[in-house]
């Protein structure tokens, strides 16, 4: 499969399992998996995927995305969702700083409220590196790095979580 087809292919399936199941009529179940024969029935509505192409994307994406189960039945994707499921991340004690990043037009908007928040995500993203956080907040524009207390907020009670892709995350 060419670069750009599997570019393209993986952000609808991010789409898809992250976001709007509904767009290719499909359901999610309460850990986020969805059936593998399904999610590409509804993805060859309006493209071609073959299953040897999804798994390629799978095991091929840098970022680790998603993931099978064991049969490769179900897909998931690991992290990132705005759609209420628990794709159980393992809770853990966070190390005494870590480092979110954004984009300095994000500022203004967290300085009012004080806090960062998930907006639209089940999760904040934290980073265990400045020069990873700083990439992050690259993504959409100028970026800034907050350096986070996470020792602090843990004894304040928040809870922090391990993805499969190994990123720490707090609620």
């Amino acid at each position: 499969m060419d670069e750009k087809k599997k570019v393209s292919l993986g952000k609808f399936i991010s789409l898809i399992l992250r976001h709007k199941p509904e767009i290719i009529g499909i359901e999610l179940d309460k850990n986020g998996w969805a059936n593998v024969d399904e999610l590409l029935n509804g993805i060859n509505k309006t493209r071609a995927i073959t299953f040897d192409e999804l798994e390629e994307i799978v095991n091929r994406n840098n970022k680790n995305r998603y993931s099978f189960n064991e049969e490769k039945t179900k897909i998931r994707a690991n992290q990132g969702h705005s759609i209420n499921v628990d794709v159980e991340l393992n809770e853990l004690v966070p190390p005494n700083i870590l480092y979110h990043g954004t984009s300095k037009r994000f500022l203004k908007s967290i300085m009012h409220d004080k806090k960062i928040l998930s907006k639209s995500r089940l999760y904040v993203h934290l980073s265990e590196t400045f020069e990873t956080a700083e990439d992050v907040g690259k993504r959409h524009g100028e970026p800034f790095v907050f350096i986070i207390n996470t020792a602090r907020m843990s004894n304040d009670g928040f809870k922090f979580y391990k993805s499969v892709k190994g990123e720490l995350n707090f609620q």
